[in-house]
């Protein structure tokens, strides 16, 4: 069914989006019934069948609702309030595993900045092309760097701040990695402006410094990332991070094969946060590199579909939902391969999470169709 509202309503979209989607769903599905043999009381592949139906749904339901991404510039200002709204409402929800980034309801729950990230991307674009010229040809140089008017730059810094903030106080540091990162990309790709990058890679590295010494929750993170093996030396036994570096080296090249690994031992989180482990454990290095490599093709096409775009609205939102996914992406396998501290977040269609899974689904439904305008031929009149 979303191979033929593909055919139907985005005849020229890229056809590589919906297979890669559709492979790393299944991978994704596969494991975790594999998983749920290990834990036959907490069964997780029928409802991650379902969240995936859902967004298999959504998907084709943005195909035939909206026929030109344009339309969305028109609610980027309501999309960033009602994705503000949607982070501040787990506050009011009891924290889970040390993070309020949840809302539960009964025997449901979801994770509403999975659905903000979309929102604030589409802020991000359709501000950012409003105010491309302005934010790349004026201001004044401070130091090396040729900073914007505050009358241009002030809005989305402080919608960006008001985000961060929600996020710090409910320990979400993934998700606020994830909207830092997702608009210093932005930012780059509006004004071409080098200087972005390292301005963001040092507000990072200061916030990251600042928040891992207040916050107890964050500094137990970033000490188990220093020193991943301590626990076994203290008598404690190995913890999650030293289990997964173990799965990984049992792996080897081709793994131990699927449903032969020991993944399980890491504990209450094999199946969502470390499910790359028992990728790397029971695929083994070469089925690592495959999913990497669908991942990085996945992010290329949308990459190449923002640069084809003529308007600036959608070469943003193109680039900037599939910067989400890279940095997701990086952001989930360097903390379970140890190289950068541990955030909690999900791996794109793989991991287990109703509302990732949905919302990834979405944002691949955006990609096809701004990738249809982009590939569409060219009237001879227009060329």
């Amino acid at each position: 069914m979303a191979h033929a509202a593909v055919r139907w309503r985005a005849t020229w979209a890229d056809p590589l989006l919906l297979p890669i989607a559709v492979l790393l769903n299944g991978i994704g599905l596969v494991v975790i019934y594999r998983l749920d043999r290990n834990t036959p009381n907490s069964e997780a592949a029928p409802t991650q069948l379902l969240w995936s139906t859902l967004g298999v749904g959504l998907f084709i339901a943005v195909l035939l609702l909206l026929r030109d991404h344009r339309r969305l510039q028109r609610y980027a200002y309501v999309g960033a309030f009602v994705a503000l709204v949607l982070l501040v409402l787990p506050v009011f929800f009891p924290p889970v595993y040390g993070s309020r980034i949840w809302i539960t309801l009964g025997p449901l729950s979801f994770q509403p900045g999975e659905f903000a990230k979309i929102l604030l991307a589409v802020f991000f674009a359709a501000y950012l092309a409003a105010h491309r010229d302005a934010l790349a040809l004026t201001g004044r140089k401070v130091l090396w760097f040729q900073l914007p008017l505050g009358r241009v730059l002030g809005p989305v810094l402080l919608i960006w701040a008001a985000f961060v903030g929600v996020l710090v106080l409910e320990t979400d540091l993934g998700t606020s990695l994830l909207f830092f990162g997702l608009f210093v990309v932005m930012l780059y790709v509006a004004t071409a402006r080098t200087g972005w990058i390292v301005i963001g890679l040092l507000l990072s590295a200061l916030a990251a410094v600042g928040v891992g010494w207040l916050s107890p929750h964050v500094h137990s993170r970033v000490t188990e990332w220093l020193h991943p093996l301590a626990s076994i030396g203290a008598g404690q036994g190995a913890n999650q991070i030293a289990q997964s570096l173990f799965a990984f080296a049992w792996g080897g090249q081709l793994g131990t094969g699927l449903g032969l690994g020991h993944s399980s031992l890491i504990g209450f989180a094999t199946k969502s946060d470390f499910i790359l482990a028992t990728v790397g454990e029971e695929l083994g290095l070469t089925g690592l590199f495959a999913v990497f490599l669908l991942y990085a093709l996945l992010v290329s096409r949308g990459f190449r579909t923002g640069i084809a775009l003529r308007d600036p609205f959608g070469r943003l939102l193109a680039i900037g939902l599939a910067a989400l996914v890279a940095i997701q992406v990086f952001v989930v396998a360097g903390g379970v391969l140890d190289l950068i501290p541990l955030t909690g977040m999900t791996l794109p269609f793989i991991a287990q999470g109703g509302s990732s899974v949905v919302t990834n689904w979405v944002i691949v439904a955006l990609l096809v169709r701004t990738s249809d305008l982009a590939r569409r031929p060219v009237p001879e009149e227009d060329a």
